[in-house]
């Protein structure tokens, strides 16, 4: 416990101003006031940390009626400030101070917590309580900012903050719950932020941050309960995103954001999210996963993806464009299921299935048949030939047309080919007069009989010429009949 008398007179005009909350400014309105410099503020500027935790546990809490608070501005704080396990009932301003050491609330209790615009070498604020507000805006921590299984009533604000903690974690942040919002615009972040399992229901907003992890993951909200995540309006991220099994239920927007990583740059497997806005100011250079990721609407720009993009699992009720944009076109969503390197079924049907959905049926039966012929390219030599075979001829009953314009071919050719030589008939005197065109129909339509191709019949390759148009027609025919039944279930 510190006597009056023992204090310098920067620390009696604060021991003297706390039961009112009056405010102690100790800044000279001269340039060396920015606390980067606030190692050499002299003594006439410097309050012991053990002073300001005495003041905080009650050494002088003033007359019945009054408000006490901490409010200081430009001062320097010598010595480690410990406040672990205290229970603070007011509460405590910081403005443009240079601490000497980190600060630690480590279990605390408090109210209101601001730094604003001051330096300080860590923050620890494990298992605290804060009632109220947390800011640090405009502060610069050199040194972790430890918020595992904080609890903040109000809002944490780390707006214009820098966090310095290069190849490591800046913000320790698992558990972290914040009832009102955590705001992070404008801050700078070097190394990573953690924030596991942290529950935001105010919404993370990162708008215009930068984050500098290059080689590591440079954001985790693995598992994360949040009603918005804002990484846009020149969001930058040098490093990779990690939003494992995150809920967020309302909008995940990127943007104009920046995305530069070399490796994995987000991901988003087991995401679910309400809409998931992806227009970044460019496509970025590292992979997305978007694996077993529920969304109800994705809104992009087809040339924002990378070369990889991994859908397998993914699902979403609509697809829309950024406003102003191109519409997508099939060959568009193709080409970005295409980017999802191997072969899966499941993209293509749920592609298909939002065609079907808003009543593009034949966009649907394109993306099916993209299906086929992706996989065709699965298979052995074999199946890969009578895949394209089928692909050729019927568009693997997706273009049952084809069979029609195959039939029609096949009549003229066989027509032309059947003209130039004389058939046998099958009993002399009690044949019909031959006509090349409707024996070679009668070859083609496996059902029913025109009289011709039992009445007549070839020798020699004209045979085998007539046995292959035989076996066309069985194809064919039950390659229209499919594709009718098809268009008629509307599938």
């Amino acid at each position: 416990m510190h006597s009056y008398e023992e204090l310098s007179a920067a620390e009696r005009e604060l021991w003297d101003a706390y039961p009112t909350g009056r405010p102690v400014d100790l800044r000279t309105g001269e340039p060396e006031d920015d606390p980067e410099g606030g190692n050499g503020w002299g003594p006439d500027r410097t309050i012991r940390a053990t002073v300001v935790a005495a003041l905080l546990r009650g050494a002088h809490p003033g007359q019945p009626g009054t408000a006490p608070a901490l409010r200081l501005m430009g001062a320097r704080i010598s010595g480690a400030l410990d406040l672990d396990n205290t229970e603070i009932g007011h509460g405590l301003w910081f403005e443009e101070c240079w601490f000497e050491h980190g600060v630690s609330f480590h279990g605390a209790s408090t109210r209101s917590i601001s730094l604003k615009g001051s330096r300080v070498p860590g923050i620890d604020l494990t298992t605290a309580r804060v009632e109220g507000r947390l800011s640090l805006r405009d502060t610069v921590v050199h040194g972790a900012l430890s918020l595992l299984n904080t609890r903040v009533s109000g809002e944490l604000i780390l707006s214009g903050a820098t966090l310095d903690q290069p190849d490591d974690w800046a913000m320790f942040a698992g558990g972290l719950v914040v009832e009102g919002a955590l705001f992070c615009r404008r801050a700078t972040v070097y190394g990573g932020m953690r924030l596991l399992g942290a529950r935001l229901p105010g919404g993370l907003h990162m708008e215009r941050a930068r984050i500098h992890r290059p080689g590591g993951v440079a954001l985790i909200a693995d598992n994360a309960t949040l009603t918005t995540l804002a990484l846009s309006e020149g969001f930058t991220v040098h490093g990779a995103i990690s939003l494992r099994g995150t809920q967020i239920s309302d909008q995940l927007t990127l943007d104009g954001a920046v995305l530069d990583s070399a490796g994995s740059m987000l991901d988003c497997t087991q995401m679910r999210a309400g809409v998931f806005v992806y227009t970044p100011a460019e496509a970025p250079s590292g992979l997305i996963d978007l694996r077993g990721a529920q969304v109800l609407t994705i809104r992009d720009r087809p040339d924002a993806w990378p070369g990889t993009v991994r859908l397998q699992g993914l699902t979403y009720d609509a697809l829309t464009q950024e406003d102003g944009a191109r519409p997508s076109s099939v060959k568009d969503r193709v080409a970005w299921i295409h980017r999802d390197p191997g072969y899966a079924s499941q993209p293509y049907e749920q592609l298909a299935s939002w065609y079907r959905r808003i009543g593009h049926d034949d966009d649907a039966r394109r993306v099916l048949l993209a299906r086929q012929r992706h996989r065709r390219r699965t298979l052995s030599r074999p199946a890969r030939i009578w895949g394209h075979l089928l692909d050729a001829t019927v568009g693997y009953g997706y273009r049952p047309w084809l069979a029609g314009v195959w039939l029609a071919a096949l009549a003229v050719s066989g027509t032309v080919a059947f003209s130039a030589g004389t058939p046998l008939p099958t009993q002399q005197g009690r044949t019909p007069p031959f006509h090349a065109l409707v024996y070679t129909l009668d070859l083609l339509v496996p059902v029913g009989g025109l009289g011709q191709r039992g009445a007549w019949y070839w020798t020699g390759a004209t045979a085998w010429l007539a046995y292959a148009f035989i076996a066309a027609g069985w194809l064919l025919t039950t390659a229209v009949l499919a594709g009718v039944s098809r268009t008629l279930n509307k599938n």
